[in-house]
């Protein structure tokens, strides 16, 4: 199964594509989208769009395990994000990918079994998970491929209580 993880925003996007068997994950391919604040911000939204579409069509993923806005105290960041993932779930939902929503918090007790772990801890539980030494350099990769991450355990759970 190939899950496309995101860590939406406005200037970055990070995004991962993850292989997963039902029990080991390989990282296949990470990387970002990064919009440039001199353009508008429909520009910025399109740009995103496009990318996005096009990292579907390449990698075929069978679902999408994305950050899911929960709480902000900044007005000011939180729109433009609530705004990228507007457009990320759109053309997703235009190639019927299933998409699974989940908080940081979420992310955080679900790799490391703390709600309040540190980024360090949450990158060297996502190192166990791909059983590496090199992360991706950008955080938010590196936060989409946690987000990924966490979708695999969490069906993994589902999958061992259900059946």
């Amino acid at each position: 199964m190939k899950i496309l993880g995101i860590d939406p925003g406005m200037a970055i996007v990070g995004y991962c594509i993850l292989d997963f068997d039902g029990e080991n994950s390989v990282l296949l391919h990470s990387g970002s989208i990064q919009t440039s604040k001199d353009d508008s911000e429909g520009a910025r939204l399109h740009e995103i769009y496009n990318d996005i579409k096009i990292i579907i069509e390449k990698y075929q993923p069978d679902v999408c395990a994305i950050e899911k806005l929960f709480f902000f105290r900044n007005y000011t960041t939180v729109m433009p994000v609530a705004h990228a993932r507007g457009v990320i779930l759109l053309a997703l939902k235009q190639n019927e990918i299933p998409v699974f929503e989940y908080t940081p918090i979420e992310v955080k007790q679900t790799l490391t079994g703390y709600g309040r772990a540190t980024k360090k801890e949450v990158e060297q539980m996502v190192k166990v998970a791909l059983t590496t030494d090199k992360l991706p350099k950008l955080d938010d990769t590196v936060d989409a491929v946690a987000i990924a991450i966490c979708y695999t355990r969490s069906q993994a759970l589902l999958d061992k209580y259900i059946n």
